[in-house]
């Protein structure tokens, strides 16, 4: 079989052919033998009418149709509507130049109904009357053209609107050869070609010297690489990124992919605080829960101690090494007394009794005391804010708050000094608590206490509030002041905030609800001798047989008639076989069989006139909702003194209304 010739080798013998004329009949041999050897398509149509003269078998098998349906019919019969016009134009401007040889593209329709893609190169020969023509088929060629093109233009979709910057960088220097829209909004900028002008990546890393240890990693592994690293953007603002990179060495650059992860290390940092804060909180309730449990039992103990102490001083000659030791013991008691009403405060289960406060008349009427505390070398500068709203509190653990905070301030500042005490109003909308974990939405008053001392680092601050935590020398602190605070702030459903550097001294944010109700001014605390009674008779029941036993001993003292009971059952036998009167029960809270409320509530019946008094260890759901008494309801907190039991029995007796309708003891809560 005959090779076929190359397209452009028989385009030029075909045309060297029609020019030969000095021996023809060999030209008409050799015209014939490419004529019908040929694989491309070649024909001769008439330059006036333009049918086909003359078609060779290549033509018929590339067009499917046969000799009889091709001769005689025009050249342009069989090209795509579409491209006829086209095809005209360029033959016609090729004639008007003066070219003889003329090239063109088009589609030719098939017997079958499919377009065929050719390339032609014609020849037109008016002396003649003929149009010489060869096309070879590219059908092939343009589908894949086409498919490029389309390829292309979906890469170029895909890459101009992908969701992540795509970039090529420059190794040498970082700067930005090409990229897409995205990459220059990331960055702050309009359109790209602005932003490859003006922004050089490796002049805008908030991390110097990351960019350089990458590029090393880069080369030594050869793989794509990803990083997270903070970039500052044009309007100055810092903003997270990830790269994931891949280096082209031989080409000088890098290819980058960019997704912006500002929001996304945001939500993960806020995530990380509060679920720390969680566990935080966590570890809080638990530890107040075994120091509640603690200070419980601790204080029936010390309810004990300090009667019986109390009891024997009376009985000894105050002149004697005796009295002094007692009174040794007593002062002990007193000091474990106070860390464990501390540790109660902390477990937000000691017992309270709120009132609607002015916090800047409270404060004001610590000042002097406050300033005794902290001494003369350091200033105490009060700034109140005006047209404070009212919170609701019990005074005294403001007295706590402030107290703990001052004494805490003067430790941490060396020689001469200043403790700044301010109030404000703040309110806080849910956007920003969500920015900002640990705060609530509302309008709250502010207690700020502020000092310039030593300041703290970050870990202190973080463990400042749990209990025993202490940054003083051993035998300077307890480590429960600050705990304290902690547990008031919460059971008065606030919060609290400390800011604090080494060197730059500390400041805490207290944050307490406003409350709506009328003002009430700090009551003023009066002495009071320790009173006696008139013989009235007291119920007294109480599950622990010491404290019982040392009950009995100090109220008879005092000149109280007792009917001593260790269990509720016990308490109503001795209620109903007692002939006289009862003046007023005095129970514990927490006993076995039933609680005091309920006991209280079923001797009402019984004695109609009866006064109610409870006790404990700390304050339980039987007569307190949140730590907080029942209106009407009287209560004394495990450790007390002679003088606290005395005033309180005799307060009680002389008219206060425990229960306005005893009936309501069982159910009211």
């Amino acid at each position: 079989m005959t090779d076929n010739p190359t397209y452009e080798a028989l385009q030029k013998r075909v045309y060297e052919l029609e020019q030969a004329g000095s021996d023809r009949e060999k030209s008409i041999r050799e015209f014939d033998h490419l004529f019908f050897m040929a694989l491309d398509l070649i024909c001769i149509a008439d330059i006036h009418t333009t049918a086909f003269t003359k078609v060779n078998p290549a033509c018929m098998e590339i067009l499917g149709f046969s000799q009889e349906e091709l001769l005689g019919r025009s050249f342009f019969d069989f090209i795509h509507p579409d491209d006829i016009a086209p095809t005209r134009q360029v033959v016609e401007k090729k004639l008007r130049q003066g070219e003889k040889i003329i090239n063109f593209e088009n589609r030719y329709i098939c017997k079958d109904g499919q377009y065929k893609w050719l390339s032609w190169v014609s020849h037109p020969s008016p002396e003649k009357g003929v149009t010489y023509a060869i096309a070879r088929d590219i059908t092939k060629e343009k589908t894949a053209e086409k498919a490029l093109k389309e390829s292309e233009s979906r890469y170029r979709s895909l890459y101009e609107n992908a969701q992540a910057g795509l970039a090529r960088t420059c190794i040498s220097d970082g700067r930005v050869l090409e990229c897409n829209k995205k990459m220059a909004r990331i960055f702050g900028y309009g359109d790209v070609q602005t932003f490859i002008k003006e922004y050089v990546l490796s002049e805008n890393y908030a991390d110097k010297g990351q960019r350089e240890a990458f590029i090393a990693e880069l080369k030594n592994t050869g793989k794509i690489l990803n990083r997270e690293v903070r970039f500052n953007r044009k309007d100055g603002s810092t903003i997270w990124v990830r790269f994931d990179t891949r280096l082209v060495p031989e080409h000088g650059y890098m290819e980058d992919v960019v997704i912006d992860i500002t929001d996304q290390k945001k939500a993960m940092e806020e995530r990380s605080q509060l679920q720390s804060q969680l566990q935080q909180a966590q570890k809080m309730e638990s530890i107040g829960r075994l120091a509640g449990g603690v200070a419980h039992d601790f204080n029936n103990m010390l309810t004990v101690i300090i009667g019986y102490t109390q009891t024997a001083l009376v009985q000894v000659d105050p002149a004697g090494n005796l009295h002094k030791n007692l009174q040794g013991v007593l002062k002990a008691a007193q000091r474990s007394a106070d860390l464990t009403k501390q540790l109660l405060g902390f477990a937000r289960k000691q017992i309270i009794d709120p009132r609607v406060l002015d916090l800047n008349h409270t404060v004001e009427t610590m000042l002097n005391m406050l300033r005794r505390l902290i001494g003369e070398d350091i200033h105490l500068l009060w700034k109140p804010a005006g047209k404070l709203q009212a919170v609701k509190m019990d005074p005294s653990q403001l007295d706590q708050i402030l107290a703990n905070l001052c004494v805490n301030a003067k430790d941490a500042i060396a020689g001469v000094g200043k403790i700044t005490i301010e109030t404000d109003m703040k309110t806080f909308d849910t956007d920003y608590c969500k920015k900002n974990p640990g705060f609530s939405p509302g309008e709250f008053v502010l207690l700020a206490v502020s000092d310039d001392g030593s300041g703290m680092e970050k870990e202190t601050v973080n463990n400042l509030f749990e209990p025993f935590f202490t940054t003083k020398d051993v035998g300077q602190g307890t480590g429960l002041g600050l705990a304290t605070i902690y547990g008031i702030v919460k059971q008065n459903h606030g919060f609290i905030k400390v800011y604090s550097e080494p060197g730059h001294g500390t400041t805490f944010h207290i944050y307490l609800p406003c409350h709506a109700e009328k003002m009430e001014k700090k009551p003023e605390n009066k002495t009071v001798d320790i009173p006696a009674g008139n013989g009235e008779t007291i119920l007294i029941v109480e599950d622990e047989k010491t404290i019982l036993e040392m009950f009995t001993t100090m109220l008879q003292g005092m000149n109280y008639s007792i009917l001593a009971a260790s269990t509720p059952s016990k308490a109503m036998e001795l209620a109903q076989k007692h002939a006289g009167k009862i003046h007023l029960l005095l129970t514990d809270v927490v006993m076995p069989e039933m609680n005091g409320r309920d006991l209280a509530g079923q001797l009402a019946s019984l004695y109609p006139g009866l006064k109610f008094l409870f006790m404990s260890g700390y304050t339980a759901d039987a007569i307190a909702h949140q730590g907080m008494l029942d209106e009407g309801v009287q209560f004394i907190q495990k450790p007390f003194t002679m003088k606290d039991i005395a005033v309180k029995v005799q307060h009680v007796l002389d008219g206060a209304d425990d229960f306005k309708n005893p009936a309501e003891l069982i159910k009211g809560n």
